[in-house]
């Protein structure tokens, strides 16, 4: 004899907690904001949660990640390295010393100081021996930064370089000076202060360098100024690795074949651009430009590239544009110092015949 009771128990079956479609979407969209007020607004903050869940329960990164093999990453500094320091006077009162010597150049820099353009033999125009020829137009108020290497127009808004210029010779690319012997540091000449290495940590962007290091192979102290987080912008690895490095080794080979050309490089800043950082808001740009000018009187020719901040297994040749256009996308005049009629000529001309001058010479 069983018990049979009173009630129906089926239709109690299937009570209990249960989500809904609804409620777990609004769970869904109530983590995205905590994550995104989590991690301060930074652009790639599902990177930035994955990297350190992955810490968390010690999942190894990848080989790409680890940055194992990855010539682009050069080690932060370890003693203080968010302080700008500013040694080079400490340096030239020691300069005879054993151990500044060893500091100094673990790889040999027995070039001196960074050579001029009238060093490259080629004939120069008149406008090229005026000073400071290579750089762009400059307003007063202009934060403008002068290395040994290089100039630069920082514009703290940004904490970004928006141009950095320099003779580029075909001696200066060949040496052993090593960028594995440097590390990332602010700029201590930059008065309101710049980006710190650890802005960049996580954050899903390489420290994309604007002068390249390996365009000063004949010095490891100029190579060292490259590093100076003023030189630095983020870059989407995948460009700064890619497209972006055959770019400037397209450069040296030219500076070779052609015994010197000069090089103007930069983002393209505006307003509203996405950021990274931690201790300083560091803007993300979308895209980069180059432009090269090469003299040798009478003959001159300039080139120009525009590239979007992504990956990209395009030819560069795609990447040529009119200069005109990176001047009107930036605000920048370029070379200033060279005669209006003539500069008009070079900066208009169109993409086919500025890549038949420079690709098929």
């Amino acid at each position: 004899m069983f018990f049979k009771p009173r009630f129906s128990t089926k239709k109690y079956a299937r009570r209990g907690f249960r989500l809904r479609g609804n409620t777990l979407v609004l769970l869904f969209v109530f983590f995205l904001i905590g994550l995104f007020l989590h991690y301060g607004g930074r652009t790639k903050p599902v990177v930035a949660f994955w990297n350190d869940f992955r810490q968390m329960i010690g999942l190894r990164h990848s080989r790409s990640e680890t940055g194992e093999n990855n010539p682009y990453k050069a080690p932060e500094p370890k003693d203080s390295p968010d302080v700008a320091t500013d040694n080079r006077s400490h340096r030239k009162r020691s300069g005879g010393s054993k151990s500044n010597e060893s500091d100094e150049s673990e790889a040999t820099d027995n070039k001196g100081a960074k050579p001029s353009a009238e060093s490259s033999g080629n004939a120069r125009f008149d406008f090229e021996k005026q000073v400071d020829f290579l750089l762009p137009s400059v307003k007063p108020g202009d934060n403008i930064i002068q290395h040994e290497g290089y100039t630069l127009r920082y514009r703290d808004q940004y904490k970004d370089a928006d141009w950095v210029a320099y003779p580029l010779l075909a001696y200066e690319i060949t040496g052993d000076a090593d960028r594995k012997y440097e590390q990332f540091m602010p700029d201590p000449t930059v008065e309101k202060g710049t980006a710190v290495p650890s802005d960049y940590t996580r954050s899903g962007y390489d420290r994309g360098h604007l002068a390249p290091a390996g365009d000063f192979k004949f010095s490891q102290r100029i190579m060292r100024e490259t590093f100076f987080m003023s030189n630095i912008t983020p870059q989407a690895p995948q460009f700064n690795r890619g497209i972006w490095k055959e770019l400037e080794e397209l450069v040296r080979t030219w500076a070779i074949r052609d015994k010197g050309v000069y090089v103007v490089t930069g983002p393209v800043l505006k307003p509203g651009l996405p950021t990274i950082g931690k201790a300083n808001e560091i803007s993300v740009p979308e895209k980069f430009y180059k432009v090269i000018l090469y003299c040798n009187k009478p003959d001159i020719r300039m080139i120009g590239f525009l590239l979007d901040n992504e990956a990209s297994t395009n030819s560069l040749r795609e990447f040529v544009v009119p200069i005109d256009r990176i001047e009107q996308l930036t605000g920048i005049d370029f070379f200033p110092k060279i005669p209006d009629d003539l500069e008009r000529k070079l900066e208009s001309k169109s993409r086919d015949e500025v890549v038949a001058e420079w690709f098929n010479y």
